[in-house]
């Protein structure tokens, strides 16, 4: 089996992982996070907006998972403007944790490079600073690594900010609504969204390994 053929085949793998999961979590009628987001954002209108922006950039900016930002997004507010504001929220979260890594913290991450982990990360760090807007655009689509790793990396790299967050916000996009479709569906009871998340999760994915394999990035990640 091939690379890509064995690329394509996690792809579906996770994708009816994904389905399924959310076909659990529409027949046990709740999620975890979900009565938050019932007593707190639904129906609070701009407040809620604030509210969600604010406390999906901070956790974020920390660590906490970009898809279950996503997840609360597409629960509480539906697929489209869920993910608008999930990848605005998670955007916030990318810029804070880029800038503390850039302007606090890249003495010590450099240190750190210094060492055994380090050396594998030096590749990665050299095709952001080489394509900073491809390579990122690539690594978003993908369903591996670590959101808040690659911030700091790219932080510590000293590229460009511009060209950093505008190709994190359009990589986010794709899983956002993927995450999106999968809250709206356990919200509404939607086996169609449910569908969709699946399907947007396997072309994503696509497009991720194809741009990965066209960067530096794919070097990197496959060594």
């Amino acid at each position: 089996m091939t690379d890509r053929q064995k690329a394509v085949l996690k792809a579906l793998v996770m994708a009816a992982g994904l389905a399924g999961a959310g076909l659990l979590l529409r027949a046990m009628g709740a999620a975890p996070g979900t009565e938050w987001a019932d007593q707190y954002l639904l129906g609070k209108g701009a407040s809620g907006f604030a509210l969600f922006l604010l406390v999906g950039g901070a956790l974020t900016a920390v660590g906490a998972p970009r898809q279950a930002v996503a997840f609360m997004g597409g629960y509480a507010y539906g697929a489209v403007l869920g993910s608008l504001l999930a990848v605005a929220a998670t955007l916030l979260g990318a810029a804070a944790s880029f800038y503390w890594a850039r302007l606090v913290a890249r003495g010590w991450a450099e240190r750190r490079l210094a060492g055994g982990f380090g050396r594998r990360l030096r590749p990665v760090r050299d095709a952001l600073a080489e394509s900073p807007f491809g390579a990122t655009l690539a690594l978003r689509l993908l369903p591996l690594g670590n959101n808040l790793a690659l911030n700091l990396l790219a932080g510590m790299a000293g590229i460009g900010a511009g060209p950093y967050l505008a190709a994190s916000a359009l990589g986010y996009l794709p899983q956002t609504l993927v995450f999106a479709f999968l809250g709206k569906g356990v919200r509404v009871d939607g086996v169609w969204q449910l569908a969709m998340a699946a399907g947007l999760f396997v072309v994503s994915v696509g497009i991720g390994f194809w741009l990965l394999r066209r960067a530096r990035a794919a070097r990197a990640m496959e060594g």
